[in-house]
């Protein structure tokens, strides 16, 4: 159970070694492992490039089957491929696994320099962190200038955190159902998350068992996580107040279902260390504020939200878009903040029109 660790088969992930990344918050990683993927042909003057941010619990793999190394499909299935919103014929598209993750890239589970797990010693990251690190990444690769950044929920954090540390090198930014600074109310549902995780008798402070990991508080905290990532109007909906023939409610067996899909696939010193990073974020920070720091982007910007959004209300984005000088873009769906996801077609449609421009 758990991430992806040494010895599981790689799939489609490529790796970039980095030497030793100093953190904002101090101290430093003496050496990164960087896991990404691909698709598409990088031009000649490295002008086609598009990078792919993923969300809290997402990874390298936006499109592609399940297989050996890729426990699940990819999460972004219809956004990229040949005569897709990003079409592989025409852009070179990246995505990396982010620093702090479990699924390749360097995390609280990756053995440290002295052959053991970093657990609990891993240090707190940043946004600003991660992102340092895709800029060693698109060193590497010969991005000079993303043509885009995309990126949605955690991955918008990213996104936003190029434009405005690196305006010259982001030609576009989709900013999508995202904020430019963790609220209260976020805040307060992620540290919620993590003391679930911590009170399962099998965190161990976060020098747990690999082979006995804290799945329980996983679970639970996956559960919470869920019911601010879709709407009441769907969970109404689809479920009610409904009993299933084993006596259990409906909905309560829906996320007992997603909690068994994530604590499959995922490292809980991870969800700790990415809903941390997520809990520290502002764009504003050391930038004289928000609006300060926004009015540093020159990239092409279209900002979007979910209209039924809970976790990332509309509102957020309209502090952006404002600052920014351009049009909230909503999109309706009925599934909540998973509807930037669930939503394909209409998030292509405003990614088709960025590009185009």
């Amino acid at each position: 159970m758990g991430g992806w660790v040494e010895g599981d088969p790689v799939g489609n992930r490529l790796f970039l070694d980095l030497p030793a990344v100093v953190l904002e918050r101090g101290g430093e990683l003496s050496a990164v492992r960087v896991a990404y993927e691909t698709w598409g042909t990088l031009a000649p003057d490295g002008g086609n490039a598009v990078l792919i941010e993923h969300a809290l619990t997402g990874d390298s793999h936006v499109v592609g089957p399940a297989g050996p190394g890729h426990p699940t499909g990819g999460w972004w299935e219809g956004l990229v491929g040949p005569g897709r919103p990003l079409d592989t014929d025409r852009w070179f598209v990246v995505c990396a696994n982010v620093l702090g993750g479990c699924q390749g890239t360097t995390g609280p589970g990756s053995l440290a320099p002295d052959g053991a797990r970093w657990g609990s010693r891993f240090p707190e990251v940043t946004v600003a962190d991660q992102v340092q690190v895709e800029v060693a990444l698109a060193d590497a690769l010969g991005v000079g200038r993303w043509t885009c950044v995309v990126g949605g929920s955690m991955g918008g954090m990213r996104a936003l955190e190029w434009a405005v540390a690196l305006p010259e090198r982001v030609g576009g930014l989709f900013f999508l159902a995202s904020g430019a600074a963790a609220t209260g109310d976020q805040i307060g549902t992620q540290t919620t998350q993590q003391a679930a995780v911590r009170t399962d008798p099998r965190w161990r402070g976060g020098d747990y068992d690999a082979a006995e990991p804290p799945v329980d508080g996983l679970g639970i905290a996956r559960r919470i996580a869920h019911l601010t990532y879709r709407s009441a109007l769907e969970l109404d909906a689809r479920f009610g107040t409904r009993v299933q023939e084993d006596g259990r409610y409906a909905v309560g067996s829906y996320l007992d279902h997603h909690a068994d899909k994530l604590v499959g696939r995922f490292d809980a010193g991870s969800y700790v260390v990415l809903t941390e990073a997520m809990n520290s974020w502002d764009v504003g920070r050391g930038r004289g504020g928000v609006e300060a720091a926004l009015s540093r982007v020159t990239a092409r910007t279209v900002v979007a939200g979910i209209d039924t959004d809970r976790l990332y209300p509309p509102a957020l984005q309209q502090r952006v878009a404002d600052a920014l000088g351009v049009p909230l873009r909503l999109i309706p769906s009925p599934y909540g903040h998973d509807g930037f996801l669930v939503e394909v077609e209409a998030v292509g449609a405003l990614l088709g029109e960025l590009l185009a421009g």
